[in-house]
């Protein structure tokens, strides 16, 4: 939702809207949280399977997954983990799997979307190991991914999938046709070092490949130049309403800022949008958060940057709705 701001008036697009997400943003959990998405399956070897999803968002706040086989939970998976393997699976045969996020009150969401799977048939006394794979290279994809790619195996070495590991854990897996894997969820401007490692039918894994070390760089919300400054916030009653009012040095980005985001507890709450010249020191503004006394509020903001990308989110602030109308100040996070 949007508010757009006329010199000292403020044009109100959607306030019902607003009041909604910003007084929902401190109730405790009472649904139960989305199915797991992204969900994929890749067959380890002739006797496990490798299953991977998209982790949920933080604000979430899923303590665990539940993984399924054919209808049966078969693996309980900590919250912060979004793969695992299956073992004791029979050779040729297929299997469909599900996954389900549990909140932390409990809850447990609807089962992901079906995902299947056949084993490949197994190798009777296979203890040979297939070769490391050759010709690993890579490359970021943007400032939180990267590509890793490598040369097909000759055939007669029975692979059924590679594992991609960054340091010494892996991350990762695909089928034997694959030559390639996107990494996700890496942090911008940080070095990483990954293998590539094949493995057959009888679960024979090879020695790692060798080792490509990269890069990722920065991205324009990365760079704490592009974040609002000196953030201030304090709650205040209102005729029987709670606004946090807000206060910033727009970023020096060598041109006009013209819109920000606004975040309460961790979530979108509206976005600022100067309708005449916007200021170029501070900045203020008033963001209706409540109606009721004693609830905390983390804020914090970020700018449009010239090239139309957001910037870096500004220092958090945390304020709480008072019993009456005294002001409370914003309380900075200890460092």
């Amino acid at each position: 939702m949007t508010r757009f701001r006329t010199g000292a008036t403020l044009g109100l697009v959607s306030a019902v809207l607003l009041a909604t997400s910003a007084c929902g943003t401190n109730d405790k959990r009472t649904t139960a949280p989305s199915a797991p998405s992204g969900v994929t399956v890749q067959a380890g070897s002739a006797t496990s399977a490798h299953v991977m999803w998209q982790p949920a968002p933080a604000e979430d706040g899923v303590r665990g997954y539940d993984v399924y086989r054919s209808g049966k939970k078969v693996k309980d998976v900590p919250g912060d983990t979004n793969m695992t393997d299956v073992d004791g699976l029979d050779p040729s045969s297929r299997y469909t799997f599900t996954v389900r996020a549990e909140g932390a009150d409990g809850t447990v969401s609807p089962h992901s979307a079906t995902v299947s799977v056949a084993t490949p048939a197994t190798v009777a006394e296979d203890t040979d190991p297939p070769a490391a794979p050759t010709g690993v290279r890579g490359r970021s994809d943007g400032a939180r991914a990267a590509r890793i790619t490598w040369d097909r195996a000759p055939d007669g070495q029975g692979i059924v999938s590679y594992d991609i590991h960054q340091g010494g854990s892996r991350i990762h897996s695909v089928g034997a046709d694959a030559t390639s894997a996107h990494v996700t969820r890496l942090r911008p401007g940080t070095p990483y070092r990954f293998t590539v490692v094949a493995r057959d039918a009888a679960d024979n894994t090879s020695p790692a490949s060798r080792t490509v070390e990269l890069t990722t760089p920065h991205g324009p919300a990365d760079d704490p130049d592009t974040a609002p400054a000196d953030l201030r916030a304090t709650a205040r009653l209102d005729d029987g309403a709670y606004y946090v009012d807000l206060s910033w040095l727009p970023p020096r980005t060598g041109a006009e800022v013209p819109a920000y985001e606004i975040h309460l507890n961790g979530k979108f709450a509206t976005t600022l949008v100067w309708g005449a010249e916007a200021p170029q020191e501070r900045a203020t503004y008033s963001v209706y958060v409540s109606r009721t006394p004693g609830e905390s509020f983390r804020v914090k903001l970020r700018a449009k940057l010239p090239d139309g990308t957001w910037g870096a989110f500004s220092a958090e602030r945390t304020v709480t709705t008072a019993p009456d109308d005294r002001p409370t100040a914003s309380r900075h996070p200890r460092s």
